[in-house]
């Protein structure tokens, strides 16, 4: 669905932000691009939006460069930024000068969406909070039902109640026909959410994985054996990330996988693609 061949960037008089970035999206998925602030998250996402255009390589949505921005492409992308301005209207407004540039938009979607966010239509968006405007771009970006739906640090500025709320609407609007990615460096706020990870580390992308390919390699859990351990936090006994050998399938911890591919990243990708190509066979 939206492939990036050999990408690079930088802005005037910085360093690369991007490097060699080779990735292809598939439709029936929800991405977790993670990185710490400052590796070139949003940059990226703003290049698949076709805000940005590559320095080297190019980016195809559907076979066509996303830098051109033809009606047929901007009307099957949507982007959540992280930073945003909505008019004064009501969000009743908004809905109806925006959503006929949207021809899959569903209007029952986002009003449930709205009910399910506590926000009435006829409430002025400029009366609204920060987090509550991010409640209205979330449910209007899940009801315009594009084939690729981008989001920039989506859980800024939400409180705990409603990172519950968002977690739960996310995993109830992907289906086989959309591509979901979320870029955040809040890794925790992802958990259960995604079914693969990306991770951007000193511009170029170190981690590239499903959750699938992820458990049957690594295991997470309290280690019996020190010497088995790859990257653990704490004292021994604590958190640790294991090859998996003979143990069960264990839930994936994000935070512990995003920091132990930091420090370990050779190691982990190794193990995870040698388990792949052992389950080939």
């Amino acid at each position: 669905m939206l492939t990036a061949n050999n990408l690079y960037f930088n802005y005037p008089t910085s360093r690369p932000v991007l490097k060699a970035i080779n990735l292809e999206l598939k439709p029936g998925n929800i991405y977790g691009l993670f990185g710490k602030n400052g590796e070139g998250k949003s940059t990226l996402i703003k290049i698949m939006t076709g805000l940005l255009f590559p320095k080297a390589g190019n980016c195809t949505f559907k076979g066509k460069p996303t830098q051109k921005r033809g009606p047929e492409l901007l009307q099957d992308i949507f982007l959540i930024p992280e930073e945003f301005e909505l008019p004064s209207v009501s969000i009743k407004a908004f809905e109806y000068i925006n959503s006929v540039f949207y021809p899959s938009f569903s209007k029952e979607q986002f009003y449930g969406l709205l009910e399910e966010f506590q926000l009435q239509p006829r409430q002025l968006i400029s009366t609204l909070s920060f987090g509550q405007k991010k409640k209205v771009l979330i449910a209007f970006g899940i009801a315009t039902n594009t084939q690729l739906l981008l989001m920039d640090e989506p859980t800024n500025g939400l409180d705990i109640p409603s990172k519950s709320q968002f977690r739960k609407v996310m995993a109830s609007s992907v289906d086989e026909g959309k591509c979901i990615v979320v870029s955040t460096h809040q890794v925790r706020d992802l958990h259960s959410l995604i079914n693969h990870v990306m991770i951007l580390n000193n511009a170029q992308v170190i981690f590239d994985h499903s959750l699938d390919q992820v458990t049957q390699a690594l295991w997470f859990g309290r280690a019996s054996n020190q010497e088995e351990v790859i990257y653990s936090e704490g004292a021994f006994g604590g958190k640790s990330l294991l090859q998996r050998t003979d143990q069960d399938e264990s839930e994936v911890d994000l935070e512990l996988l995003f920091n132990g591919v930091l420090h370990e990243t050779q190691k982990i990708n190794q193990l995870i693609d040698k388990k792949g190509h052992g389950s080939k066979v």
